[in-house]
């Protein structure tokens, strides 16, 4: 095997009867000088790998720092004839330093990890967050292999629980699972707020987890904590990669479950497993996935035709789950001349400048899409839940059509559940009509969104000088933004502002939808950009905008490092007003005390400036169309921190 001589020391470097780690290639050892001499050693103490390089030298002998186990500095032999010594390495003193003769390592083994890292990209998972640690060293190594090959992009977080959340809004934007990767133990747990919200949001996830040794689970070993249990109810798949697993099978069976339900998949990795040999690659999406276009069944869909036949002011109700059908559903409502509303998850699926657009029902949203909701006669409601936030009537008449059986009729019987792929059923429904129409509700809608715009207009004559109103800020958002931006939005009154006064055209909107966690904006926004770093056309090259407030924000702000180390093009408008604004209001509204709601906060744009961001101070409405010009056109991460009012959300 060739070897190779690599400079560990400067002259005069390392001090007599001192000892040190150094790095050679690939290997590390331990260099010492003792009584004049140098010499090399393994650096790892055989009793449980201690760094010999971090000992010291005492009483003649090399003292390991974990557990005090001795070895002659020089030699590597153990005191009083033991066995258990540590290779040294050949040594050389010259003019310019000290240098140590390393064996080239031996050509990669393939391994377990291998097979699962080949395997996810063959079901085209293209994109991984994590923490790489010490107990998923194995499997990370085999991600930096796809990496190298430029199959895989890996983004190293700050945060696992932002590793989590980036993948959850990458899953809702393209319905593709991205992998968030994480040690064991708390790595593990603090993945599981950003799985939740994939779960209750029906977005696919891969979490690759590591796992103590096998042969020290049960006692109580260190970081052990039962993963299967720990993930029991958020992952809808888990399993655990043993000695005698078939590996690359278990992970078919994630990517296959993640895809079709349209939630969470668990791997588990014990340390020793990821680094077994590993046989060939097997798998991937052929053969295993069906077409899943299908068509409801004859007597539901007759009788959805019937309704909307009868109707005179019918009403379309989009939700999240009807996101990726909008063509057909925008022809349908052309076809019956209705209105279309959204729920909150769903805003931006049709253009408020549409004719036929009504904007968000519900508490997020416009006095326009609650007029025709209330208006209507016949409801049509498609890939919704009917959230208590939404707030779809139970008063009318109402046909529900989604692609999980258990959604139709979950909160309250309705006249005509249809189980079908949204896609198809809604183009079977505009075939059956055969072209006709409603009482024509477009001039309606255009005179009720010049209600509502006076209204925003007069609401932006109001403010009081103590900080920007929400109305100015998301009016000029409105003419900022480009038409296909993708908006990642946090929680809180930020929120409620954005749906309430923004406008989309052709923008996409993420969110986190029921499970409301604060922290979820700035994380699901290294997701998207992840999204438009790919060749997928839908958002290849598209910008990404986060909203947020001060709160949320705070959660997860190391993450703004993490969008500068990897160039992220992401643009920040941060919503400060010095407090959690939507627990106050809700204190005041609940005829509570206003406690503990107040947040001592950084001036956020010099920390972004810190970080190597681009940061801008907004502090009156008249500011902030040259901030958000000059923030959107930077290329890289850039921060818009605008001091608002917090009563004029």
């Amino acid at each position: 095997m060739a070897r190779r001589w690599f400079k560990a020391l400067e002259p005069g470097e390392l001090a007599e009867g001192r000892v040190r780690a150094v790095t050679c290639g690939l290997a590390t050892v331990c260099m010492t000088h003792f009584r004049g001499r140098f010499a090399a050693l393994d650096n790892r103490c055989p009793h449980q790998g201690g760094p010999l390089g971090e000992g010291s030298i005492e009483n003649g002998l090399l003292r390991c720092p974990w557990h005090g186990w001795d070895f002659d500095p020089l030699s590597g032999k153990p005191p009083g004839g033991y066995d258990d010594g540590v290779a040294t390495y050949e040594v050389e003193e010259r003019a310019d330093g000290i240098y140590v003769c390393i064996e080239d390592p031996a050509p990669h083994a393939r391994t377990v990890s291998d097979a699962v890292a080949e395997t996810l990209v063959a079901w085209e998972l293209r994109q991984v967050f994590g923490m790489v640690g010490h107990s998923n060293l194995g499997l990370a190594d085999a991600l930096r292999r796809r990496c190298e090959a430029g199959e895989l992009h890996y983004y190293g977080v700050r945060h696992e629980g932002a590793a989590a959340f980036a993948c959850s809004a990458y899953g809702k934007l393209t319905g593709r699972p991205a992998a968030c990767l994480s040690i064991a133990g708390p790595g593990a747990t603090n993945l599981l707020t950003g799985l939740w919200d994939a779960n209750v949001d029906r977005a696919p996830v891969i979490a690759l987890t590591g796992q103590v040794d096998t042969q020290v689970l049960g006692p109580g070993a260190f970081q052990e904590i039962d993963l299967s249990a720990a993930f029991g109810q958020v992952a809808q798949w888990s399993q655990p990669m043993l000695h005698s697993s078939r590996h690359a099978e278990l992970v078919n069976l994630a990517c296959k479950s993640a895809i079709l339900n349209r939630g969470v998949s668990h791997l588990i990795f014990p340390d020793e497993v990821q680094t077994l040999p590993g046989g060939a690659k097997t798998g991937g999406p052929a053969g295993r996935i069906t077409p899943r276009e299908i068509a409801p069944p004859a007597e539901s869909l007759a009788a959805a035709l019937a309704k909307l036949r009868a109707a005179r002011r019918p009403a379309i109700i989009v939700g999240h789950g009807a996101r990726f059908h909008m063509d057909a559903i925008t022809a349908l409502a052309e076809t019956l001349r209705c209105p279309v509303l959204t729920t909150f998850k769903g805003k931006g699926l049709i253009s408020d400048r549409h004719p036929l657009g009504c904007g968000v029902l519900g508490r997020s949203g416009t006095p326009i899409a609650s007029w025709f909701m209330n208006e209507s006669d016949l409801l049509l409601v498609l890939g919704a839940s009917f959230s208590n936030h939404t707030g779809i009537t139970s008063k009318k008449p109402v046909v529900q059509v989604d692609y999980d059986p258990m959604m139709l009729g979950k909160v309250h019987a309705v006249e005509v559940p249809v189980w079908g792929e949204i896609g198809v059923t809604v183009k079977l429904l505009r075939e059956g009509l055969g072209g006709r129409q409603a009482v024509d509700q477009a001039p309606e809608i255009a005179a009720r969104w010049k209600l509502w715009r006076g209204e925003k207009q007069r609401r932006l004559r109001e403010g009081r000088g103590r900080g920007v109103d929400s109305a100015s800020i998301f009016a000029a958002l409105t003419r900022a933004a480009p038409e296909d931006a993708i908006l990642c939005v946090d929680v809180g009154n930020n929120t409620y502002s954005f749906g309430r006064y923004f406008e989309c055209s052709r923008q996409s909107v993420l969110m986190s939808g029921y499970l409301g966690s604060i922290g979820f904006g700035y994380p699901a926004a290294l997701g998207a950009w992840a999204a438009t770093q790919e060749d997928d056309p839908r958002f290849r090259g598209r910008k990404v905008i986060c909203i947020s407030g001060d709160g949320g924000f705070g959660q997860y702000l190391g993450e703004l490092t993490t969008a500068v180390q990897y160039g992220m093009d992401i643009t920040h408008v941060l919503l400060n007003n010095g407090e959690l604004g939507k627990i106050s209001k809700e204190q005041r509204a609940g005829a509570w005390e206003v406690w503990q709601t107040a947040l001592h906060n950084p001036d956020f744009s010099r920390y972004a400036e810190l970080c190597g961001a681009l940061g801008i101070r907004v502090h009156t409405p008249a500011e902030l169309d040259s901030a958000y010009a000059r923030a959107l056109s930077h290329n890289g991460p850039a921060l818009v921190e605008i001091i608002t009012d917090p009563e004029l959300v």
